[in-house]
C-alpha cells in the first residue's frame, strides 16, 4: 500500500509499505478513506519534535471503514465506518476510567511513564505507525475509534478525528465559562476550532492573535477579534480591548514552532530577546537548520507562552494545547505565579472528548467542513506537506484521499 514515511528531518516520502496486519487481539484493521495533514506532524519533519524513527508512518487523523477486528475487539465488526481517535487508549485502565484518556497506562509501548501514544508520533510515543495510507492497524480499537452515524459525512468526521476535539480540550483547559473574553494565540485550524469551542462553552469576546491575514479573516468569519502581532504589540491590543484589565482565559494553540514579530512594536520587543530565543531553538531542535527556506523551525519557542502570561488578568487561566517538546524548558513561571495564574496542559484526551463532538455535528449545531481548505489525493501529499509548511495563503487545513 501506499503511505507517507518519515526518513530523516526534511525527508519524507509517499512510499509503498506493507499491508498492515492483526498483531494482537485488540488490534483493528481500517481501510482509510480520509486523512489529513496536521501542524503536529510538521514537529516531526522540522526536527522539533524528535527522535523520529526511520520507517515511521506519519499521521494521526483518519476516517475509514473496519475490514477486519482481532478476536478481543468486540463492540465494532468488519464494514462499521468509524472516526479514529488521534490518541490510543486501552479503555480499562485508571487514566481511561477517569476520562483521562491520553495519559493511558498501557497503550504506550515504551511503558505507564512514557505518556501519550499516538498515531505516526516519535520514539516517545510508541511509535505507531500513523494514518496517511491506504491502511492501518488500531491498536487497543476498542477505545480507539468511534462508531459515525449516517448523518456525519467523511469529511466533517475528520476534523473529529483530532482538530475539533483539541480545540475543545483547549477551551476546557482554559476554564472558559459564560461571558468570558478568551484570547486565542494561533489562527491555524486549531486555534479557528478553539475559537468556535469557547463561543459553544459560553465566551462572551474571543480575540484571536496572529500574522497570516488570511487565518486572521477566517477568524473574523466567525465574529473574533483579530490582532495582527506584526502590526501592534499583541499585549498592549488586548490590554487595550479589555479596559487594561488583561483576558480572563488564554489559549495556547501555536506551541513550540511560534514565530517572532517581524514588524512593529513587538518586533522591537523580540529583538531583545533574540538571544534567548536562538538558545531555544538550539535545544529543541539541534538538527533543523534555522535557516532553511523549507522544514524551518519557529524562531521564537517561547513567544506564545510569553506573550499568554502576560496578556491575561490576575487569577487568570491558561490552557495549552500547542505542542512543546521534552527538552523545551522556558517557561515565565515568576511572572505567572506572581500574577496567581492557572495553567493548564496536555495533549488531548480523544475518547471521552469526541463524543459530545460527534452528537454535535450530527445534530447540526456546527458544521465543521468550512475550515478544510485544501483536498490533496496520497500521491501529492509531500507537495502538500511543502505549501502547508511554508504557512501558504489558503492553506488552513489539508484533507488527504487515500486511493486504491
Amino acid at each position: 500500500m501506499k503511505a507517507v514515511v518519515w526518513h530523516g528531518i526534511g525527508d519524507i516520502r509517499v512510499d509503498e509499505v506493507a499491508d498492515p496486519v492483526i498483531r494482537d487481539p485488540h488490534d483493528a484493521i481500517v481501510k482509510i478513506t480520509h486523512s489529513a495533514i496536521c501542524g503536529t506532524d510538521l514537529h516531526f519533519v522540522r526536527g522539533t519534535m524528535a527522535p523520529m524513527e526511520e520507517g515511521t508512518v506519519l499521521g494521526h487523523e483518519a476516517v475509514g471503514v473496519v475490514t477486519q477486528v482481532g478476536e478481543a475487539v468486540r463492540g465494532f465488526s468488519a464494514g462499521d465506518r468509524v472516526v479514529v481517535n488521534s490518541t490510543v487508549s486501552c479503555g480499562a485502565c485508571r487514566y481511561c476510567r477517569q476520562g483521562q484518556t491520553a495519559q493511558c497506562d498501557v497503550a504506550n509501548p515504551n511503558g505507564p511513564a512514557a505518556g501519550t501514544c499516538f498515531f505516526g508520533g516519535p520514539q516517545s510515543t510508541g511509535p505507531v505507525d500513523g494514518l496517511q495510507a491506504e491502511f492501518a492497524r488500531i491498536p487497543w480499537a476498542q477505545n480507539t475509534m468511534h462508531a459515525l452515524p449516517d448523518n456525519v459525512t467523511d469529511e466533517q468526521a475528520i476534523l473529529l478525528s483530532d482538530i475539533f476535539p483539541t480545540g475543545w480540550f483547549g477551551a476546557e483547559l482554559a476554564g472558559v465559562t459564560r461571558g468570558d473574553i478568551v484570547v486565542v494565540f494561533g489562527a491555524g485550524v486549531v486555534g479557528q476550532f478553539a475559537i468556535a469551542s469557547a463561543f459553544k462553552q459560553g465566551a462572551g469576546r474571543v480575540i484571536v492573535v496572529d500574522s497570516h491575514e488570511d487565518r486572521l479573516a477566517q477568524a473574523r468569519a466567525q465574529h473574533a477579534e483579530v490582532v495582527n502581532y506584526d502590526a501592534e504589540d499583541p499585549v498592549e491590543a488586548i490590554k487595550g480591548l479589555t479596559n487594561g484589565i488583561g483576558a480572563d482565559c488564554v489559549i495556547d494553540a501555536v506551541g513550540v514552532d511560534a514565530e517572532r514579530a517581524k514588524k512593529g512594536a513587538a518586533a522591537e520587543e523580540a529583538g531583545k530577546l533574540a538571544a534567548a530565543f536562538d538558545a531555544e531553538v538550539a535545544r529543541v531542535a539541534p538538527d533543523a537548520d534555522p535557516d532553511a527556506t523549507q522544514w524551518k523551525p519557529g524562531d521564537g519557542p517561547s513567544q506564545v507562552a510569553r506573550w499568554s502570561v502576560e496578556a491575561v488578568a490576575k487569577c487568570g487561566r491558561i490552557g495549552v494545547i500547542g505542542v512543546y517538546p521534552p527538552t523545551m524548558q522556558s517557561y515565565p513561571f515568576g511572572q505567572a505565579m506572581n500574577k496567581n495564574l492557572t495553567i493548564r496542559m496536555g495533549n488531548c484526551d480523544h475518547h471521552s472528548v469526541t463524543p459530545r463532538l460527534i452528537d454535535m455535528v450530527a445534530a447540526g449545531q456546527f458544521d465543521p467542513t468550512n475550515l478544510v481548505t485544501v483536498h490533496e489525493g496520497l500521491d501529492t501529499a509531500i507537495a502538500a506537506y511543502e505549501a502547508f509548511d511554508r504557512r501558504e495563503a489558503g492553506w488552513l487545513k489539508v484533507e488527504l484521499f487515500p486511493q486504491r
